[in-house]
């Protein structure tokens, strides 16, 4: 590495960790201030509370804040570089727009792997970890009874005798299930059974589905159903509770891309196409995501060439990255609803943002930055 590439790329490194932990430092802060009252009201011990955070420390750097601070880094590199006429030596001395920038476009793709990783292999098990620590220690009964009277929509999990849920929504106050699709599987994962209902009341002792279509399908031939049964009113054999759905509705946050890869093609052939859209969705986002760091870090740096302000520098700099992070999240929030409402394929909805910016960022370097 030549000694112009480890300056650019010593400082981009130190003012991004710099950034990152205070950013960290101050997204702890202000949780802990909003939950003063319930750790109080509760007695957390101090260290819960530091074993919490912890192990939510993983789930914070997955959060936006690292694509933040690689951008707040390039513009405080490069606006550095402005200020001292470095840019204009460099391209002088015959430097062009890629070999100046270089480190930090190779500085951008690593974070976007590093964040990758972060979210396949820690965030799962902090998320895990986080909830059990939460629940036991910190969640007031106030709450838990709140958390009894909540409406869950798109509730989807995998359940006993190998059976998949579908539920449109799970009215938790009064124990009842509205557009039920139940998929059961064999030992080869062949769909033996589907079970079809309008709505679902818990008894106390047993489901009972209303308005209930129940399929049996050969698996040799799954295209020519065995027998259809309908029924007005029918009492299930199904073993888990109201408690039992919460418990083990599906988190996407908590699964890694394998693990959703896996529901998916287990839902595959249910029949709940929103479901499996919104799952398809979660799962090109799962991928897509992390490279918003490297994408951001290129749609900054013709703006960072661009600073040449010697008085608030600094402050431009913090502004033209929040504008920046502000419409690439936007446009990614917009795009995956889109997604998800179906108006957009899962892999474009996911894909779009990082791939407009791209083309943004790729189209103003060429138009300015050309010679």
């Amino acid at each position: 590495m030549r000694i112009l590439e480890r300056y650019i790329t010593r400082s981009v490194v130190v003012i991004f960790a710099v950034t990152l932990l205070t950013f960290c430092f101050l997204y702890v802060l202000i949780d802990i201030t909003s939950q003063l009252d319930e750790f109080i009201d509760r007695k957390v011990p101090l260290g819960i509370i530091a074993e919490y955070y912890i192990a939510y420390f993983p789930i914070i750097l997955s959060q936006p804040l690292s694509s933040v601070a690689c951008l707040i880094a390039v513009l405080f590199t490069f606006s550095g570089l402005n200020t001292h006429n470095e840019i204009i030596a460099m391209r002088s001395s015959g430097l062009n727009f890629w070999q100046i920038t270089k480190p930090t476009v190779m500085f951008g793709l690593i974070v976007s792997v590093l964040v990758f990783l972060v979210n396949e292999r820690l965030v799962p098990r902090a998320t895990e970890i986080t909830n059990a620590i939460r629940d036991e220690n910190m969640v007031l009964e106030v709450d838990r009874i709140k958390r009894k009277k909540e409406k869950i929509k798109n509730l989807t999990f995998y359940g006993l005798k190998n059976r998949l849920y579908f539920i449109d929504t799970f009215d938790t106050e009064l124990n009842e299930l509205h557009g039920i699709n139940i998929i059961e599987h064999d030992e080869q994962q062949n769909i033996r059974e589907k079970t079809v209902a309008l709505k679902g009341v818990w008894t106390g002792i047993a489901w009972k589905f209303y308005q209930c279509q129940v399929t049996l399908y050969n698996a040799e031939d799954i295209g020519n159903p065995l027998k259809i049964k309908v029924y007005r009113e029918k009492l299930m054999d199904i073993k888990e509770t109201p408690e039992d759905f919460l418990k083990q509705r599906l988190n996407v946050s908590s699964m890694n891309i394998r693990q959703l890869g896996g529901y998916i093609e287990k839902f595959s052939k249910s029949g709940a196409a929103k479901a499996l859209n919104n799952m398809r969705v979660d799962l090109h986002q799962k991928i897509a995501y992390p490279f918003g760091n490297f994408v951001i870090v290129l749609i900054g740096l013709p703006f960072a060439m661009m600073i040449r302000s010697r008085k608030g520098g600094a402050f431009v700099s913090i502004g033209v990255a929040l504008v920046l992070g502000f419409l690439y999240y936007v446009a990614n929030a917009v795009a995956l609803a889109f997604g998800k409402s179906g108006l957009l394929p899962p892999a474009l909805s996911a894909w779009s943002a990082p791939l407009l910016f791209t083309l943004v960022a790729l189209v103003i370097i060429e138009t300015d930055f050309s010679n």
